[in-house]
């Protein structure tokens, strides 16, 4: 007699925010599936700042599909109160102080052009007793702010609690069998296995070629006194260069960096002292410094995900490559890739996988 093994439609590795999301379309699908995980504690996922953001970078782009990402993501995470209790998501906006007058004219002529997110303040000496500033600030909204670690903290008890999640780090060697309709993984078999495993992508063998491109962010975790930081049931974010998150428990996020070039994943003696003397520059109340995070971001060359299935070895997939933004991305993308699942519906061609097709099919 054959070894006796658990059947599973689909396993997953990795539960940061992909396989998270992942896990929980499939589960709304009557899919069967199985986690594997092993939690570190300092993931992309569990050190982002959890800020979806409708503008990118210093010319204020609007992000790439932001209206639909954000709709989608809005109701995704409304979605999550009935199966987790809460759905980890509120309304921001970010008061975006001009490091610069070049800066300071580029929101201005973004505005002009009228950019739907950019709006200038009744008062731009608002925050004189609380930030030093001497070139006004812009508001940036809708955004919206998402509690990661207890989003993924709350989705891991409840996956543990209904068996979709074992604990403990996916073993490459241990993969014995992948044919184009099965995989076997020690005592687990599956119709498909996914990746959604993070920097681990960068060495798997399947998806390797992939053009990755590894970035460190870092950022600091601050106690500040007397920052009024909520207004009319919405969070404020507060940026100047760096930016400063409502993060948990009355605490907040002060980062990132965005390292192309690095030597290790670890917090930075550099990245903290310069972080901690900008703060004292631009921030009037005292604060206090109580974790550094430090993490590498699965982003990509083209600042796509990669979403799919392998085109030479169609039970292996992949959903992962979300940068920087992860929270708007995933649930999408999850959402989509299952769908493809149960019927076949097709995927974004900017982010299927297969447009790598000759890249992946090399041996």
């Amino acid at each position: 007699m054959g070894e006796l093994r658990e059947q599973f439609e689909i396993l997953i590795i990795g539960q940061g925010i992909c396989g998270t999301f992942l896990s929980i379309e499939l589960e709304r699908a009557g899919i069967s599936h199985l986690v594997l995980d092993d939690k570190r504690p300092h993931s992309a996922s569990r050190a982002a700042a959890g800020l979806i953001n409708p503008v990118t970078g210093r010319r204020m782009v609007t992000t790439w599909m932001i209206d639909e990402l954000m709709a989608f993501a809005r109701e995704a995470y409304e979605g999550l109160k009935e199966l987790l209790g809460s759905s980890f998501f509120e309304a921001a906006s970010v008061t975006d102080f001009f490091p610069t007058a070049q800066m300071r004219l580029a929101f201005l002529q973004r505005m002009e052009e009228g950019a739907p997110f950019l709006h200038l303040p009744a008062d731009e000496h608002a925050w004189d007793g609380v930030f030093r500033s001497d070139l006004g600030f812009g508001l940036i909204g809708p955004c919206y702010l998402v509690d990661l670690p207890g989003l993924l903290d709350a989705a891991r008890a409840r996956m543990l609690g209904k068996r979709f999640l074992r604990e403990e780090r996916f073993e490459r060697e241990e993969l014995i069998v992948v044919s184009p309709d099965m995989v076997v993984y020690k005592d687990i078999e599956a119709r498909k296995i996914v990746f959604c495993d993070g920097i681990e992508g960068f060495s798997n063998p399947w998806f390797s070629r992939l053009p990755f491109a590894p970035n460190k962010g870092e950022a600091l975790v601050i106690d500040i006194d007397g920052l009024p930081y909520e207004h009319a049931g919405e969070k404020r974010v507060f940026k100047k260069g760096i930016s400063l998150v409502p993060w948990r428990e009355g605490t907040f996020w002060v980062g990132s960096s965005y390292e192309w070039a690095f030597g290790h994943g670890e917090p930075s003696d550099a990245f903290r002292h310069r972080t901690e003397t900008l703060l004292r520059e631009w921030l009037r109340l005292p604060f206090r410094t109580l974790a550094h995070l430090a993490s590498v971001r699965p982003a990509t060359l083209e600042r796509r995900p990669f979403v799919g299935f392998h085109p030479v070895h169609p039970a292996v997939g992949i959903l992962n490559g979300m940068g920087t933004k992860g929270c708007s991305l995933a649930p999408y993308f999850a959402h989509q890739l299952v769908r493809h699942m149960v019927d076949g519906s097709p995927i974004l061609a900017a982010v299927d996988v297969r447009r790598f097709t000759k890249v992946l099919g090399r041996h």
